[in-house]
């Protein structure tokens, strides 16, 4: 994405479910376990960069061993710094007991880290500072095991000042109002209360003391209607995951499956990840092995090995995130893969009519990397157009046609550069604005002698949101190629409206098509909506999510998608710019045939999949209009 944006974060779970010397035995090391957490979270970087974070919990140790160890990171590097360090405590361990190598239970009692279950997390900050506090997983410490609680996700909540007073009601004093401490604590309130009603059973029936009932309370705490009690008021993307100290664990996830969740069990490991590829290239398993969690539902793997299913939360119709599959997940899925390609191929009749059907005096290129996969479907629609107008030409020519005639016709192929190269090594380190500008004008390298003055150029982007880096520098660095026309495409729809379950887009102003709209608005006269819309949004702010509507929609109802995209153009193309800019966007009806199992696509239509969702886009606007800089949820 030439603009880049953050987004979400990373969860990966893995349970070992034999004992640690299997693994030694059949694995050569009983720090299995830590190696694939490594893995999993390496392979998940992509999802964040702002910090990471890993815990792990032994079973088995006796009172006075510690049993969770947590470490985080917020470094340039945060995954390689977190296992530099767990790496660096294993190694001074065993270089002052170089005897207890191989022995695995006294590693299990002795040596942090190693364990029987792990949580990782890779962040990227949507909220807040990147302060170390902010990093996943957080720990609630107890001295009873089944209280101690550790969480981690992905996800956003957009209700989060009711959830902080729903703590406040129940006479917890929160220590600040972000969506993971509100869920930490709703969650560790009611794990509290299940564990108080389930000691007074227990020894009301069995006459026990607290330490008799422990195993007891361990065996029978019920997770399922501890989440149940927990979620009844969340409203946003999630995909939770949580480990308590005794060793039972959970991944809950939100029940219009927004975020993703897939995991993988056999008889020696339950794993869980927000990517199915990188579960599959972790543990060498097929696709078909690798399951989603339901939405609405917790994947609940008990201390004795139990794994079931269970329904949390009623489901909503499913909306899982598009724009994962546009962008942010991994391509090397095979599903994100064809979908990716297929976006490049729908867009391309609209191309075809940019450019006249000229396809000899056009040249196809993609920029960034991320875009070129969606370039590969585009390429194959324009040599499927090719091979067309080739089959027409012979046809017609019948037995007419000279060898070298049809030699010619069949040479005819879609003429596909690498253009732009960005260079990685520069950085905008200036902090004057004008200077700033001229480096970043200068971010990407372009190959020269091969657009011609005639010729087209089409570049595809995977999406265009704030039209910053376009304006700024790619467009700057394609005119200098002197093409007749420039055509950027997007691989994905006008993007008109923020997201509020974990990407970071929560800012109106920001996105070049809601400008591309007010503009239109002034050129018609008709700019009074917006204080229409505006009075709108103030009188439902005292309401309830469920009377809430997305009044943001009517600024973009008196234009086309081509007015708005043709406006964009005129934006993006500042007065040094000789070639003609066109701007080509995907349709939100061709996203849901290239995606039809993830409809999600509120960026595009503003139609939120929760209640929340319309409370966070009109509160977006009200911040946009009384310039407001901060965030709407």
């Amino acid at each position: 994405m030439s603009d880049a944006i953050k987004h979400e974060c990373g969860i990966a779970m893995v349970r070992l479910l034999k004992p640690l010397q299997y693994y030694k035995d059949k694995y050569g090391s009983a720090f299995y376990g830590l190696n694939k957490m490594y893995l999993l979270m390496e392979k998940q970087h992509n999802r964040g960069q702002d910090g990471a974070g890993l815990a792990s919990i032994k079973f088995n140790v006796a009172p006075g061993t510690r049993y969770i160890s947590r470490v985080r990171s917020n470094a340039d590097q945060p995954i390689q710094d977190i296992f530099s360090q767990i790496n660096g405590r294993l190694n001074a361990l065993n270089e002052e007991y170089p005897d207890k190598i191989d022995d695995v239970q006294w590693q299990l009692n002795n040596a942090p880290y190693i364990g029987n279950l792990f949580l990782g997390h890779v962040r990227y900050g949507t909220f807040g500072k990147n302060s170390i506090e902010s990093v996943h997983p957080f720990l609630r410490q107890s001295n009873w095991m089944h209280k101690s609680l550790i969480v981690a996700g992905n996800f956003n909540m957009t209700n989060s000042k009711r959830l902080f007073n729903d703590l406040v009601e129940i006479g917890q004093h929160p220590k600040e109002m972000t969506d993971t401490v509100t869920v930490m604590e709703k969650i560790g309130h009611f794990i509290d209360d299940e564990v108080a009603k389930l000691y007074k059973k227990i020894k009301d029936e069995h006459g026990v003391n607290k330490k008799e009932a422990s195993p007891l309370i361990e065996e029978h705490i019920n997770i399922k209607k501890i989440l149940k009690r927990s979620a009844k008021n969340w409203d946003g993307g999630y995909a939770m995951a949580g480990l308590l100290g005794h060793g039972d664990s959970f991944v809950l996830r939100d029940p219009a499956g927004i975020r993703p969740a897939f995991y993988y069990k056999d008889d020696e490991i339950v794993v869980v990840a927000s990517e199915r590829p990188v579960i599959q290239t972790v543990f060498n398993v097929q696709i078909k092995d690798v399951k989603e969690i339901d939405p609405g539902c917790a994947l609940i793997i008990k201390r004795n090995g139990k794994i079931t299913m269970n329904k949390i939360i009623e489901p909503l119709p499913k909306k899982s995130c598009s724009f994962e599959r546009i962008y942010f997940s991994r391509g090397s899925d095979a599903d994100i893969y064809n979908e990716r390609k297929k976006l490049g191929k729908l867009v391309f009749p609209e191309i075809l009519k940019k450019i006249n059907k000229d396809i000899k005096n056009t040249v196809f290129s993609f920029i960034p990397n991320t875009a070129e996969t969606s370039f590969y479907g585009m390429r194959e629609a324009a040599e499927d157009f090719l091979n067309l107008q080739k089959t027409k030409a012979i046809l017609n020519g019948r037995g007419t046609l000279s060898a070298e005639h049809v030699t010619e016709i069949l040479s005819a192929r879609p003429r596909i550069e690498k253009l732009a190269i960005k260079d990685a090594k520069l950085r905008t380190f200036i902090a004057d604005d004008n200077s700033r500008d001229d480096l970043v004008a200068h971010v990407y390298d372009v190959t020269y002698g091969i657009v011609k003055p005639k010729d087209n150029l089409v570049v595809i982007d995977d999406s265009i949101v704030r039209g910053t880096t376009l304006k700024k520098s790619i467009i700057k660095i394609l005119d200098r190629l002197h093409p007749k026309k420039i055509i950027i495409v997007s691989s994905a729809p006008q993007i008109r409206y923020p997201d509020c379950y974990g990407i970071d887009m929560a800012r109106m102003g920001d996105f070049i098509a809601f400008r591309a709209a007010l503009e239109l608005l002034k050129d018609t006269n008709q700019y009074h909506i917006v204080e229409e819309v505006y009075n709108r949004c103030k009188i439902m702010q005292p309401l309830e999510d469920g009377q809430i509507y997305n009044a943001v929609k009517d600024i973009y109802t008196p234009f086309t998608n081509q007015q708005i995209s043709d406006k964009i153009a005129q934006m993006l193309k500042t007065p040094e710019i000789t070639s003609e800019v066109e701007i080509v966007y995907q349709t939100v009806e061709n996203l849901h045939v290239a995606c039809p199992n993830h409809l999600g696509d509120w960026y595009f239509t503003g139609n939120y999949p929760t209640p929340g969702g319309n409370r966070v886009v009109n509160d977006s606007f009200i911040n946009f209009y009384e310039g407001n800089k901060g965030r709407a949820y």
